[in-house]
Order: structure tokens, then sequence, then C-alpha cells
């Protein structure tokens, strides 16, 4: 979690507010809604903040006409006469957000739903307009996670130490204070970790990572560029419009498009806008994918959990911004190969709400997302599984491995199942090493000493527990094997004579598959006989002959 700039208002009154207005009430009075007197006198009042209770209702129109004041500008037409506005507002789904957000009493909300395939805005309901709200842990996905598979910097299965860190002075925690030592990216994204979040910004580069933020249409200032910004820190954010754009990004394969509410517009019969099909590639098949399938964990058992029962994939990632004093932001957004959706729960105000992203926006979500869901299946659709790319596959790694080196290996095909883990590569960059350790068993050289009148040979405490173990004793005269069974941290000998030299060596076995034979250093149990020795060096004059 991140701290909420002091005294920032989303609603600060501006030359572009009195534009919109002005705009607006053209509209109105042209429309016949008010007379020109009546526009006059509203042009004249000030600029309120706006009752989020009654901006719920009127919220698509609001995003509409504020859109529509944008492209005059962009397409240069002059809003006045007959004005005719298709948009890509799904009824239905507009009057169920707008009586899902009855429901909440507590605090502001905003939903909002984009249809991945038109890139058009099908409903929204927000209490704080389209204000710029900071973006917390929504934006690790699309600053840190995608950017750092497309670099090649990581995979699912990079294993990240999760520390504590310092960057002069700069010392982010994860939000309940704990390090978990080394973690996968993939389990670092679903639990949300920020100290790995960071790491993985700073190996990147801040400014390498924008630039991709840049091809989303999040623009980032400069004052802004720095690690703190891969938990959301900066001076104003986004708005949820602009999130939930960049977000459809994933389940359209990496493209960025077009995304907006209105889809034609026509003034006084003639066509003055049309949406463009526009779009751009941000990044590969590849990464939009293992971003995907990396969020459809979060929705499993990470963050977004609650989730995890629904009847069809699903993507999602939380996020929450506040302080140890309170919360004053809380996200959830999910995406299918259907809808991108996002929620968001907080005041204009900056007051605090008692909730986090995996709480009651979650529910919300999951909500909008079963409503959905119904209205598919009445219609005779489906909400179709998310394609895995050709050029992504399913990689069998080596599980002692990981776990005890943190090193990414290809499976031994010898291993049994329950010392191999599936995860997910580019084919461009499947790991090349391989682990022989159940077809060529080996292991660390144990230790070896005299104690007391017994040998102690100690294994590595990294020695496979799988493997069976066996240890010979040699002298001048015989051979014996004094063990062979199952791992054992230390062996003790204690059937040893005096006056003699023995030779110990251990061997792993994996099944009939006999391993190397590790030879340890000689044991002499001639009495005094080191110490001897090394009288004897010390009282001749070596350096004389």
């Amino acid at each position: 979690m991140i701290k909420s700039p002091n005294n920032y208002s989303p609603f600060r009154k501006s030359e572009n507010c009195l534009k919109r207005r002005a705009c607006v009430l053209n509209i109105m009075e042209q429309n016949g809604s008010i007379s020109h007197e009546e526009k006059i006198t509203a042009n004249n009042e000030p600029l309120p903040l706006p009752r989020q209770q009654e901006n719920k209702n009127k919220s698509y129109a609001f995003f509409v006409l504020d859109e529509l004041e944008e492209l005059a500008e962009k397409y240069n037409f002059n809003v006045g006469g007959k004005i005719e506005i298709q948009t890509f507002m799904d009824e239905k789904l507009q009057n169920f957000f707008v009586e899902l957000s009855a429901k909440n009493k507590d605090c502001g909300v905003a939903y909002l739903a984009l249809d991945n395939q038109t890139g058009g805005f099908k409903a929204c309901v927000s209490s704080i307009g389209n204000a710029h709200r900071l973006p917390g842990s929504i934006l690790k996905p699309l600053l840190v996670y995608a950017p750092a598979i497309e670099e090649d910097y990581l995979s699912p299965a990079t294993p990240i130490l999760d520390e504590p860190i310092d960057y002069n002075g700069y010392a982010p925690q994860n939000y309940d204070g704990k390090c978990r030592g080394y973690v996968s990216a993939r389990e670092c994204l679903e639990q949300s970790l920020n100290i790995p979040a960071v790491k993985i910004l700073s190996s990147v580069g801040v400014s390498k990572c924008t630039d991709y933020l840049q091809k989303m249409g999040l623009q980032v200032e400069q004052e802004d560029k720095s690690l703190a910004l891969a938990l959301g820190g900066m001076k104003h954010g986004f708005t949820l419009k602009e999130l939930l754009s960049a977000y459809s990004v994933f389940p359209n394969a990496g493209v960025m498009q077009n995304c907006g509410f209105i889809q034609s517009v026509k003034i006084n019969g003639a066509s003055v806008y049309q949406n463009p099909k526009t779009s751009k590639q941000v990044f590969s098949p590849e990464t939009a994918y293992l971003t995907t399938d990396m969020l459809k964990s979060t929705a499993e058992r990470g963050t977004a959990k609650k989730l995890n029962n629904l009847p069809f994939e699903i993507a999602a990632k939380t996020g929450t911004v506040g302080t140890k004093n309170g919360n004053t932001d809380a996200y959830a957004l999910s995406f299918t190969t259907k809808d991108s959706l996002a929620v968001w729960c907080g005041n204009a105000d900056n007051s605090k709400i008692n909730c986090t992203g995996g709480g009651t926006p979650c529910n919300y979500l999951k909500e909008i997302n079963e409503y959905l869901y119904e209205e598919y299946k009445r219609q005779g659709e489906e909400i179709p599984p998310f394609q895995m790319p050709k050029t992504v596959v399913k990689i069998e790694l080596d599980k002692p491995s990981y776990y005890a080196t943190h090193t990414i290996m290809l499976a031994d095909e010898n291993a049994p199942a329950n010392y191999r883990f599936f995860e997910l590569f580019k084919k461009s960059a499947i790991p090349l090493d391989k682990s022989l350790s159940f077809t060529f068993p080996s292991i660390l050289t144990p230790s070896v000493c005299l104690t007391e009148n017994a040998v102690h040979i100690t294994l590595n405490p990294n020695s496979p527990t799988y493997y069976q173990y066996r240890i010979e004793r040699s002298d001048y005269a015989t051979h014996t094997t004094l063990y062979e069974g199952n791992f054992i941290p230390e062996f003790v000998d204690n059937t040893i004579e005096k006056g003699q030299n023995y030779t110990y060596s251990v061997t792993p076995i994996y099944k009939d598959k006999i391993g190397k034979k590790i030879l340890l250093p000689s044991i002499s149990t001639q009495e005094n006989s080191t110490v001897m020795e090394d009288k004897k060096i010390r009282e001749t004059e070596w350096w004389n002959k």
C-alpha cells in the first residue's frame, strides 16, 4: 500500500470543467431541455463538487459527453445543431450497474465494463466521474511483470529473493511486513508482494518499463519515474478508464486498441466521427498470455481468490492504496476472453474506507461476472478459455533443484511425478540445463572426522532424501558395507580399532541407478599419530635442508 497525496481533489475547478459544462448546456439548449436564459444562468454558477449518489445514474452520459468534447477538439468539429451520438452502451448491463451501486452505502464506487472485441465501454457507473486516482498494485502487471517478461528478464518460474531492501533510503515493505525468501515470479504476482516488484523494476529499468505504459496510453511525468512507481506511487495517478483500457492488451494478444464510449457522431445528418479501428502491438502474444496465466493464478489462489469458483477462465488483479492509518482506494479488476471489468471503492475527498481490493471490490466484481455469465448463457453463448499461443510451451521442471538451490532445470525423465512440476515458457526462452539427479545420482562430498574413538560421517544437508545411501569402509585387509538405507544426517562408526588406517566411501543410489562413489579423506587411529607427526615437523629444521 502507498500513501495518498495530501490535499488532492479530483474535482478541482479548471478550464476543462468549464468547457465541459458549456458543451453540455449547449446540447441541452439545442435539444430544448433548457432555454437560452437558463443556459446563461447555469453557465455562471460556480462549479460544485459532484454529489456521489446523484452522479451514479448519470455516469455513462457524463463519460460520453466528456469523450465528445475530446473528439471535437481532436477531429476539429463544432458541437452544435442536431447531434446524433451512437454509443457502445449495453442498457441491461448499465441498469444492473445502477442497481448494484445502490447497495453500497459506505463509500463511493465506480464500475466499468469493456468489450474486448470492439474496444467499447458497455456500462459505467462512477461516483467520482473520470477522476485520476492512485493505482496501487493494479499497476504491477502493466509496469513490472509484463515488461520484464517481454524483455526476457523473467518467466513465471523465475525465483526472486523476497528480502529486506533499501535503495538509497527507499525501503519498501510487503503488505504484512514479512519476507518470504525465494518466491517464484508467479507467486509474487498472485500474492501482490511489494519487495519483489520493486526489485524487478530496478533490474529492468524504470525508463524502459514506463515506455511500455506510455504505449498503453498511461502517461508518466518525469518526477514520477522512480522505484516507488512499482507500487503505484505517483502524484496524480490514472483514471479507471485508462487503467481498464491498458489491461485490455492482455486478452487481445498484446494489442492495444482504441477504447471509448462513442461509436459515431453525426451533426445535422453529416458524419463527423467514426470510431477508428486503430491498434498497436505493445507486448508479444507470448508475453500477453504468460501475464494472463499468472493473473489466472491470482484469481485462483491469490489476492482475488474470491473469484475462484466462477465456471469460466478469468484473470484478475487487486490493489489497495492507503497508509497505516487507513485505506483511501481499493481496486479489483478482471478480464475474460469477452470482457474486461474494473471496480473501485473510495471517496472523492480521500476520506478513509474500510476495505481492501480483495474484499468489497472483489465481491462486486464477482457479482458482475456472474451477471454477464448468465446473460451469455441465456443468449446461447459461452465465455471461451484463453488460447495459448504456439510459441508458448509447458515444460516439466526439476523440483529438488528448484527448491534446494533455486535453479531452473529441466526435469530428469526418470524423476517420479512428485519431484517434477510444470511451468510455462516462451519457446525462445526454454531452460537449457537438465537435471540428471535420478539417472545419475550424485551428492556433495560428506564430511568425516574422528571423535572419541568413533568415526562420524555427516551428509551435506542438501543431499537428496529420496536416495538410498551406501556407506563402506576399507582398511589394509578388509572391505565392509557399514550401512545401506535411507538418508540419515549422520552415520557413526564405533567399531573401529586402534592402530589402523581407514578409508570410507559414500555412494548414492536411486532404484537401480548407482551413482558416483565419493571417497572420503583417510582416517588414522594410530595413537597420537597426528600429534607426533606435527611435533616432528615443528622440531625439524626442514627449511635448512
